[in-house]
């Protein structure tokens, strides 16, 4: 199961099929980014694909009858009136027409009767209907999807039909668990399920095993780990995201001191950056000698080329420029991405805040860890942003405990000027009244099966303090793929849950997933497993207070009252 591939073969399909010449391909906003997640402009042109345009921007009316348009849009009712439009006078030769999801037959008729010349020559629909960021990763692109705690409901229909255009691309027909007395989630299920139904030819996929356990589609809710999303991290896409924003393989460097001209913004793509790929889980120590001996192999190849004496040195020098040219593009944005890293994590001082962040979430230690995070709180020298995750983990963490002092923290806070508004707003979202399952392992009675595993993570010891945390996730998928029960916390929506473990698990997160979160499915599959991870976002530390605060806006305060004073951002 692998997403890039089934978006690159979609869109092979479509260039294709409409035959050898000059094409333009018009988009929408969102299937835009989701051809620019697995093709590069280039890659497009080599298709005879050599114009881009939007169908839902203004553009010239002239008549270019020598090209073929493809047309890859979502199927909503502003893409297909803007169709008609286009077809009621054609200003090109020919047109492919491919919806990204399930186009109701009503709109098909729409087309056909607003076709007068007769230029539809394919009208399909393909199921790639969401982003593609690794192979085992997925987004819709969608912050901030709940209101009041309870779905927007744009989001809702945008998730289902994301999710469903996924098992149609991976020709999946899935059991569906979802999390437990979450509403979001139950419904979630619930229009995944009836629309599997409504569209049961579609998932009409023959098996190779009719006794195999069918797939797995498991529905979470973030608010179950609100840690995974705060805490800093250190393997490099992840580090990246985290302080510097991944937007649709697009990093923004235009602030970075230093930074040459052309590397503005960079793109950071599997397909297209053989390092990139490489060293996605690299850690940030890993990443400095990797970058470091690529280095030392341009220098050796920069002398090399140097040394143009004959004819033979002038032919290998015209063959070798192109791979020298990107080599050197390589190197320069990498070193530009690594430098602001190495620049922000001194400047912030982020390895002793990583170390405090990993304590906190691993492991009960309430006097020593609230001196420390006092102390850093305190400390000018830490951002306001790292102070304030530092109190978001220790008021989740002990917000039962009976000498918990996030007042105190907060007051601490407040004196800085920072968003004391956000403690208590993500204590109503994710505090342990909302959690289910054991975040923190603070239970003091556990099955054999759960007190066996904590033993025996406990003594294989910590071989990095600052990656010891093990995200909520992984141990939910190790029950799944182990075939442990989890009825209780996960029970099935609309059939009887199948007891063997299943070969195949989409996981997608309500409310986002992480980087972290990409890291231990890889590890999984790297086991044997088949997993892929999506999300409706990906998170860093900011976007996830945002969603945050997002969710529980107008939402009163029940779970934190010490708190309520501070619930409030006026006057902060």
């Amino acid at each position: 199961m692998d997403v890039i591939t089934a978006i690159k073969l979609y869109v092979d399909k479509m260039t294709n099929e409409s035959g050898p010449g000059m094409k333009i391909l018009l988009m929408d906003k969102e299937t835009t980014s989701i051809i620019s997640m697995a093709f590069s402009q280039s890659d497009m042109m080599q298709k005879e694909v050599y114009l881009f345009e939007r169908l839902d921007t203004a553009h010239s009316n002239e008549r270019l009858k020598h090209l073929k348009a493809i047309v890859f849009i979502r199927p909503t009712k502003n893409n297909v009136a803007l169709l008609c439009n286009e077809l009621r006078s054609p200003r090109y030769g020919s047109y492919y027409i491919y919806f990204s999801n399930i186009l109701p037959r009503t709109d098909v008729k729409l087309l056909a009767e607003s076709d007068h010349s007769e230029s539809v020559r394919e009208l399909k629909e393909i199921y790639a209907d969401y982003l593609c960021v690794n192979p085992n990763l997925f987004s819709l692109n969608m912050p901030n999807c709940l209101r009041g705690m309870k779905w927007d409901q744009e989001c809702l229909q945008r998730c289902v039909q994301g999710i469903t255009a996924l098992l149609l691309s991976l020709k999946l027909k899935p059991a569906i668990r979802h999390r437990n007395g979450s509403e979001p989630a139950i419904q979630l299920a619930k229009h995944i399920y009836e629309k599997i139904s409504k569209e049961s030819s579609l998932f009409d996929f023959r098996t190779q095993d009719n006794g195999a356990p069918p797939p797995l589609l498991l529905i979470l809710d973030r608010k179950d780990d609100p840690v995974t999303p705060l805490l800093n991290q250190w393997t490099y896409q992840a580090m990246v995201h985290e302080l510097l924003t991944i937007n649709n393989n697009r990093v923004d460097l235009s602030k970075v001191e230093g930074a040459p001209k052309d590397l503005k913004e960079v793109v950071l793509s599997l397909e297209q950056d053989e390092f990139y790929s490489n060293n996605l889980y690299s850690n940030f120590g890993e990443i400095g000698q990797t970058i470091k001996g690529l280095m030392d192999e341009f220098q050796i190849r920069a002398k090399s080329q140097k040394k143009v004496e004959s004819i033979a040195d002038m032919r290998n020098f015209v063959e070798t420029y192109p791979q020298f040219k990107k080599m050197s593009g390589t190197i320069t944005k990498h070193v530009v991405v690594i430098g602001e890293l190495s620049v922000q994590v001194s400047k912030k001082q982020l390895l002793e805040v990583s170390e405090l962040e990993q304590e906190i979430a691993c492991r009960a230690d309430h006097s020593a860890q609230l001196q420390r995070v006092k102390k850093l709180v305190s400390d000018e020298n830490i951002s306001i942003h790292d102070a304030l995750r530092l109190i978001l983990l220790y008021s989740l963490r002990y917000e039962r405990h009976a000498n918990c002092d996030s007042v105190g923290l907060l007051n601490l806070l407040k004196k800085r000027g920072g968003p004391v508004h956000v403690v208590p707003r993500m204590l109503e979202y994710a505090g342990q009244h909302s959690r289910q399952g054991d975040l923190f392992n603070n239970v003091k009675i556990m099955d054999a099966v759960k007190l066996t595993r904590s033993l025996i993570k406990g003594l294989k010891g910590v071989e990095n303090v600052f990656t010891q945390h093990t995200c909520w996730l992984k141990e939910i998928l190790e029950d799944v793929l182990k075939g442990r029960t989890i009825d209780p916390l996960y029970p099935c929506f609309g059939s009887e849950p199948f007891r063997r473990p299943p070969q195949e698990v989409i996981v997608f997160v309500i409310g986002g997933a992480t980087y972290e979160e990409a890291l231990a499915v890889h590890s999984l599959n790297a086991a044997g497993y088949n997993i892929v991870l999506g999300g409706t976002t990906i998170h860093n530390s900011d976007s996830f207070i945002k969603e945050v605060l997002a969710a529980t806006d107008g939402v009163p305060i029940k779970h934190s009252r010490s708190l309520l004073k501070f619930h409030s951002p006026e006057g902060i």
